[in-house]
């Protein structure tokens, strides 16, 4: 254990990983034969670019439950000469998509989004066009060193040669099973013998590796062809409507992040569709005017402010978060200080109470993260996923890839800011965040975790930022979430905590985690790297140090020579 952390309220935790240290680089992931395979990047001479691309290449295999080829992402990526720009990779509605193609299974509540028969949360329907493989090729060729057959090959080595399966991978496919059972393909895998797998089994993927290798070949153009074809074929057998038109026709999107102040840092996050920049920065705006350090960690006060802030921002995200190419989002109203004054001025400390929106609809949980860094100032923040655990719960025939399920994001109800349309990009709460001082590299973080992510992120910065906490008890801290129903804890927070919450009219809901691993750096004056990852997932920070050897140096093997 790292440390042994009390908070002046009372609030207490250890952490259960140990950081790690680096010059020349660091690579953070939630599996460590990923983070191994974005440090081989950085030690064979590659930048974060290539490192970052190896690692969610090797993810592929060895999670595949939370991050595959058929799924998209948000790219938050820093340059050396200070530039940050965003690669959206979110995945889009198919053209054949419709906004009444399915049928709400709670037409009453607004906020569940699930449909009859689940029919966008499992099997081919619920598949939207991908976007990760042509936004990783594509991140690669501009911002790269090294080809892509390079860059692939440690997930073909996993692939071909298999794996052992963590406790958090056999847990994952424990809690899919009755999906997956429906397929065989992904059943022979991952049910051996009809059972889930366990801890310890290895995870051999042949026809998986086949199709890494054709990548290694064709790059992104692969999908322009055979297996373009080959994906959009396997989707139709399971009753999709993505075609091989929708997959050739994808295009990623560059895009400027939203930018604000806090304290004596500045916040960089995605824009929309991401909903993680506009309400992060939404909710610091209210957070500024409160002494956070003085309130403490973990106290009534902290959480219930957390609580109650999380609730205005989801009251504003269900109105008016989306694809801004189809539904106008307020980000300036939003993030604006004059608005935050006004929601603050509704907000009661002694009693919690009901958010409604505080702009006009404008009508019309599974994730990976990886956090990598090099000596030269690049910073690769990348949040990407096949949304549910294990996405669409079934193998495309002969190519051994996982599609999405991505249209369980979107509201089954016509007429909604995140309702269906065709082409339209899938709205999330992805956060990856780059925090600045005085213009430099502070932190880099983020985590998986669905609609918990952005509010999960933030905690950490808030720990870093108010409470003081080293990286590593930031990101293994325990967090709260909300969305304007039950307020959902982890247990570290106390029974005196929870109990004064209830008492101001919050519902409470113990979980044993909220949201996922966080994969965190921290950057020091002297340019050393710090890497941390936290307890909820198979988290692992591995730094690149030392360097070649000094010019002029050589072997004198002859006893002649120097000793």
């Amino acid at each position: 254990m790292t440390s042994d952390w009390t908070s002046r309220a009372g609030t207490r935790f250890a952490c259960e990983k140990r950081p790690a240290m680096g010059s020349r680089g660091m690579v953070v992931t939630n599996h460590p034969l990923a983070s191994a395979a974005g440090a081989e990047m950085l030690a064979a001479g590659g930048n974060a670019a290539d490192a970052a691309i190896a690692a969610l290449f090797a993810l592929t295999v060895v999670e595949p439950m939370m991050v595959g080829l058929l799924g998209g992402g948000t790219a938050h990526l820093r340059l050396p000469d200070g530039t940050h720009t965003i690669i959206d990779g979110m995945a889009t509605c198919a053209a054949a998509a419709r906004p009444d193609m399915f049928t709400p299974s709670q037409p009453d509540k607004p906020r569940v989004l699930e449909a009859v028969d689940r029919l966008n949360v499992v099997g081919g329907l619920s598949v939207a066009t991908p976007g990760n493989l042509k936004a990783w090729c594509e991140i690669l060729a501009r911002f790269g060193t090294m080809p892509l057959a390079d860059v692939i090959a440690p997930a073909i080595r996993h692939a071909e040669r298999g794996f052992r399966a963590t406790p958090y991978l056999a847990e994952c496919v424990a809690e899919a099973a009755p999906d997956m059972a429906r397929d065989p393909a992904i059943s022979a895998i991952y049910l051996p013998g009809g059972a889930p797998l366990k801890a310890g089994h290895r995870v051999v993927q042949a026809e998986y590796a086949a199709t890494l290798r054709t990548i290694a070949q064709e790059g992104a153009a692969a999908l322009d062809g055979a297996l373009g074809q080959a994906v959009a074929d396997g989707i139709a057998r399971a009753g999709g409507i993505v075609s091989a038109a929708d997959i050739r026709g994808y295009r990623t999107i560059e895009r400027a992040p939203l930018r604000g102040p806090y304290r004596d840092v500045e916040i960089v996050l995605p824009p929309p569709p991401a909903a993680s920049g506009v309400h992060v920065l939404q909710m610091l705006n209210i957070l500024s005017a409160y002494d956070m350090r003085a309130m403490g960690f973990g106290s009534a006060d902290t959480l219930h402010l957390l609580a109650e802030c999380l609730k205005i921002a989801f009251a504003d995200r269900a109105a008016a978060s989306g694809d801004p190419a189809f539904v106008e989002v307020p980000v300036a109203r939003l993030t604006s200080r004059a608005y935050a004054e006004e929601r603050r001025a509704l907000l009661d400390m002694a009693r919690a109470r009901d958010w409604g929106a505080g702009i006009a609809a404008k009508e019309s949980a599974n994730t990976t993260h990886i956090t990598v860094a090099d000596s030269e100032g690049r910073i690769a923040c990348m949040t990407q996923t096949i949304n549910s655990s294990f996405g669409a719960r079934f193998l495309v025939h002969g190519t051994g890839m996982i599609p999405n399920n991505y249209l369980a994001t979107f509201d089954p109800r016509p007429g909604r800011a995140l309702s269906i349309a065709p082409g339209k990009r899938v709205t999330t709460s992805m956060a990856p965040m780059i925090v600045l001082r005085g213009g430099r590299p502070a932190y880099a973080l983020g985590m998986p975790g669905g609609l918990r992510i952005f509010g999960s992120v933030m905690q950490a910065m808030l720990n870093l930022v108010d409470h003081g906490m080293s990286l590593q008890e930031a990101v293994e801290a325990p967090r709260l979430w909300t969305q304007g129903d039950a307020v959902e804890m982890e247990p570290a927070f106390g029974e005196a905590v929870r109990a004064d919450l209830a008492a101001r009219g919050h519902a409470i809901q113990r979980l044993p985690h909220v949201g996922g691993g966080m994969c965190a750096i921290g950057f020091r004056e002297d340019g050393a790297m710090e890497g941390a990852a936290c307890w909820r997932a198979d988290g692992t920070a591995i730094g690149v140090g030392g360097g070649l050897a000094r010019a002029g140096v050589r072997f004198w093997p002859d006893a002649a020579g120097p000793r």
